[in-house]
């Protein structure tokens, strides 16, 4: 028989920011409807943490080096606590190109949690993509 394995405080707050970002992005498209374009999703989901009172900034802005040089910036969807990045995307379907994007984003922000969610499903919940560095 295997023991409980001891979940930390930082764990727990990993998994209440993720639970609390999934139940907010599938209200939405619930509400809405399938077949917007991602923007509006996207806008309909910052009413939603707002909503909520959960500490969010959309669109940060995430400078890329390259050798300690500049090569560009990317903007983050939503950047949830300073721990998750939410990234909604309006696709027929996650593409293996989205997945591997995670790692990157995760380096990039320091983030350890991230969640890729495709709006474009008819279950949201199939559409949603939980990943850890």
């Amino acid at each position: 028989m295997t023991e409980p394995v001891a979940v930390t405080t930082r764990e727990r707050k990993l998994n209440r920011w993720t639970e609390q970002n999934i139940a907010a992005a599938i209200e939405g498209p619930r509400a809405l409807g399938p077949g917007l374009l991602e923007s509006v999703y996207e806008s309909a989901l910052t009413v939603e943490l707002r909503l909520r009172g959960i500490p969010f900034e959309r669109q940060r802005p995430v400078s890329v080096l390259y050798k300690s040089e500049p090569a560009g910036e990317y903007r983050i969807d939503f950047v949830v606590a300073d721990t998750v990045i939410v990234e909604t995307k309006a696709v027929k379907s996650i593409e293996p190109v989205h997945e591997a994007q995670r790692l990157s984003f995760l380096r990039l922000t320091k983030c350890t949690v991230r969640l890729l969610i495709n709006l474009n499903t008819i279950r949201l919940v199939d559409g949603v993509r939980r990943m850890r560095l």
